[in-house]
C-alpha cells in the first residue's frame, strides 16, 4: 500500500462507518450514476447534440451539461435519503455541512469536454472523508463499463465482468523512462506555465499523455497503465476518490486537501513507488512544485 499526503489527520468515532462499508456505498452510487449519464448520452446522441445542454462555467472553454447537473443531483439526492446527516462537497454546487464528520465529494462527470465531443474518457468519481481525510472511493468510466474503487487498508481493485481485480502500479523506478499523465487548466494565463513546465520536463520522460479526466489518470497510475501524474489546480472532487485508489494500489500520492478549492493552482501527483524521490525531484526542477497563482 502506498502513501497519501494530505493536510488533516482522521479521528473517527464509534458511530462512523468503516472504510470498507464507505467504499461498498460509493460504488453503489457511481455505477447508478454511471447508467444514468450513458443513458444520456445515447439519448442525446440519437435525438439531438450534448452541445444542445451545455453551458460555461469559469471561462469560455469549461462547459457543463444538463447531464452534469442532473447526475449530481441523482447522487446527492440518494445519500439524502441513505445517509442523511453526512456533509456533501459537489463540483456542479452542491454543498452541505456534515453533522457526522463524513463527507462526501462528487464529481458527476470527470472530463466534461470529452463527453461532449464524443470521446470515451469520462467518469463519474465519488470519494468520502472522515474529519477531512479520504478513507474510501470509486471511479466509474462510463465509455469502458468498469469500476474502480479502495479503502483505505483495504486496497484498491477495478470491477469488469462482475469480477473484482486487485490493481497494482507499475514497476517504474526511472523517470526516463516514465509515461506521465497531466492535465491543463481552463485559465489561459495559467497555460502559459504550464507550457513552460512541460518544455522542461517532456524531454526527461517517456513520453506525456492528456487525456482529459483527473480520476481516470489516477487510476491509471494505480493499474499501471501510467507511471505517473500531475496536474496544477485539480479541486477535491477531482481527486477526491481517485486518491485513495492510487494510494491503494501503491502509489505515492500528495494532493493539496479537501478544503482548497483549486484558486492557488497548488500542485497534485501521483507515481509508482519506484518513482518517489526522483518524480518529485524532476517536478521541483521543472518549476511545477509551486503554486500557478503565485506567477511565474
Amino acid at each position: 500500500m502506498g502513501t497519501m499526503s494530505t493536510q488533516t489527520s482522521l479521528n473517527g468515532t464509534a458511530n462512523t462507518p468503516t472504510p470498507a462499508e464507505l467504499r461498498d456505498l460509493c460504488v453503489e452510487l457511481v455505477q447508478d450514476a454511471a447508467g444514468f449519464v450513458a443513458k444520456q448520452r445515447d439519448f442525446l446522441t440519437r435525438h439531438g447534440s450534448v452541445e444542445m445542454v451545455a453551458q460555461t462555467k469559469t471561462s469560455e472553454v469549461d462547459p457543463v451539461t444538463a447531464v452534469d447537473k442532473g447526475c449530481e443531483e441523482r447522487v446527492v439526492g440518494k445519500l439524502s435519503q441513505l445517509r442523511p446527516g453526512d456533509g456533501v462537497i459537489g463540483e456542479e454546487g452542491a454543498s452541505k455541512p456534515s453533522e457526522t464528520g463524513v463527507e462526501w465529494v462528487i464529481d458527476p462527470i470527470d472530463g466534461t469536454v470529452n463527453f461532449i465531443y464524443g470521446l470515451p474518457a469520462y467518469a463519474v468519481s465519488v470519494g468520502v472523508a472522515v474529519h477531512g481525510e479520504l478513507v474510501a472511493g470509486a471511479v466509474a468510466d462510463v465509455a469502458r463499463g468498469i469500476t474502480y474503487f479502495a479503502a483505505r487498508g483495504h486496497g484498491a481493485f477495478v470491477l469488469s465482468d462482475a469480477t473484482a481485480n486487485p490493481l497494482h502500479t507499475s514497476r517504474s523506478s526511472r523517470t526516463a523512462t516514465a509515461l506521465v499523465e497531466t492535465g491543463f487548466s481552463y485559465d489561459s494565463g495559467w497555460r502559459g506555465q504550464q507550457a513552460q513546465i512541460l518544455t522542461t520536463l517532456l524531454p526527461q520522460v517517456r513520453d506525456i499523455r492528456r487525456m482529459g479526466s483527473a480520476a481516470l489518470d489516477l487510476c491509471r497510475v494505480a493499474e499501471g497503465s501510467a507511471d505517473a501524474y500531475y496536474e496544477h489546480g485539480t479541486h477535491p472532487w477531482d481527486y477526491a476518490a481517485g486518491a485513495v485508489i492510487a494510494a491503494e494500489a501503491g502509489a505515492v500520492v500528495h494532493h493539496p486537501g479537501l478544503r482548497d478549492r483549486g484558486g492557488d493552482g497548488a500542485l497534485m501527483y501521483a507515481c509508482a513507488p519506484g518513482l518517489a524521490e526522483s518524480f518529485p525531484r524532476l517536478l521541483e526542477e521543472a518549476g511545477a512544485v509551486r503554486d500557478l497563482g503565485a506567477g511565474a
